[in-house]
């Protein structure tokens, strides 16, 4: 018996494979004016493959307009996130948990974010290689925080090609965690972060309150982290001023 459960862990779990949603011609008018209010334009939508379907949300027990976010590995369509106008979420059960963005991650550089609209975000402001974590960042005391990241392993050919991450996440508490996770996986010495301006919480807050260029400076501004016991001039800089 212990054998056969000892077995069972070590297996492979098996995922659902859901179907694609149709994705139609037109694009929904009042999905594409709310999108316009994040700043992110239609061609953008189409690209990313966004469409509104009509599905149900178990938090109002019914079902719901709701903008469908897929997620693709190469051609295989492997799951959605769904979003109401409530601001309710959910995936597809018992799917595959992948990176968003997969397809467009390029071996020079790619920014991971922590939501979709801020991959849309980096789009918009010319940045196309850029994935985002499937859920968020996880609470920071979330039991055994380190399996949240399976959506990495999955995918780790692939994350092991690219030279440079920018590490764009939240600016608040589960985003810091978050950073620190990133950072601990990828190797400190080929990440940068991004530094968000007074105000800001997110890649589409810089977008919708500063603009694409902005968001664009961000990015290519990103610092490197500081190594332990190495002290940079631009640590120093006030204290010189005030010597002088």
């Amino acid at each position: 018996g212990v054998d056969r459960a000892h077995e069972l862990h070590w297996r492979k779990p098996v995922y659902v494979r859901p179907e694609a949603k149709p994705v139609a011609d037109d694009l929904d008018v009042a999905m594409v004016q709310w999108f316009a209010t994040r700043s992110i334009p239609a061609k953008v939508l189409r690209r990313n493959k966004i469409s509104l379907q009509v599905v149900y949300m178990p938090q109002v027990e019914d079902r719901v307009k709701a903008i469908c976010f897929p997620f693709y590995r190469g051609e295989d369509f492997v799951n959605a996130k769904y979003r109401d106008r409530e601001k309710n979420f959910r995936m597809e059960a018992g799917a595959e948990r992948i990176l968003y963005g997969l397809n467009d991650i390029e071996p020079e550089r790619c920014v991971i974010v922590e939501g979709e609209i801020d991959k849309l975000s980096m789009e918009v402001a010319g940045i196309t290689s850029c994935v985002s974590v499937p859920d968020g960042a996880p609470a920071i005391n979330a039991k055994n925080y380190d399996s949240k990241f399976t959506f990495l392993d999955s995918a780790a050919d692939k994350l092991e090609t690219v030279k440079e991450w920018i590490i764009a996440v939240d600016n608040d508490p589960p985003g810091t965690r978050l950073e620190e996770e990133l950072v601990r996986r990828f190797g400190q010495g080929r990440c940068k972060r991004v530094r968000w301006p007074e105000g800001c919480k997110d890649a589409n807050d810089v977008l919708t309150k500063h603009g694409a260029a902005a968001l664009k400076t961000c990015v290519e501004k990103a610092e490197e982290f500081p190594i332990e016991g190495v002290i940079y001039l631009s640590q120093l800089k006030k204290e010189m001023q005030l010597l002088y």
